[in-house]
């Protein structure tokens, strides 16, 4: 019997996600698994943005939904390659908000995301998302680690705050 029936992955598209997205569809593979692949924007705000020409704001928000479901696209068909079966699903809101209430109505059995793995004050001030899905969740979330070459791409306050480099 297969353990999971539906897999919710979460990606914010950085190559901190890469780890997790691997697997997801490796886990979606064994398990027969639907996979079902997320991404959770911030919708501009009107405040935020100014006074705009009449259409704009709509115009921006079709514009990212647009980028959004372009990028997911190619990881529904990586997922294809690999004999899994998922669809994409674009959520707007605060993240780690968005992808409990994903999970939540989609019924999910597992939630897969990666975790940038900012340690000290970067993590102090810029908080955790998986911390918060984790927290919050209806079901198990494994989360994944951003590989090492990932983890090096970050500015080098953020290693030097995590000892990264000597």
């Amino acid at each position: 019997m297969n353990r999971f029936q539906k897999i919710l992955m979460a990606t914010d598209f950085s190559d901190a996600s890469a780890p997790a997205w691997r697997r997801a569809v490796e886990m979606a593979a064994e398990n027969r698994a639907e996979l079902i692949v997320a991404h959770a924007f911030s919708a501009p705000h009107y405040l935020e943005a100014g006074p705009m020409a009449p259409g704009l704001y709509e115009e921006c928000d079709k514009h990212l939904r647009a980028e959004v479901s372009k990028k997911l696209q190619l990881l529904i068909n990586d997922a294809a390659r690999s004999g899994v079966a998922a669809h994409p699903l674009v959520l707007v809101g605060n993240p780690e908000e968005a992808i409990v209430q994903a999970a939540i109505e989609n019924h999910v059995d597992l939630l897969i995301m990666g975790t940038h793995g900012r340690q000290g004050v970067s993590r102090f001030f810029l908080g955790s998302v998986a911390s918060r899905v984790i927290a919050t969740a209806p079901c198990p979330v494994l989360t994944e680690r951003a590989d090492h070459a990932a983890r090096d791409r970050r500015p080098v306050e953020d290693r030097v705050m995590a000892g990264a480099i000597a």
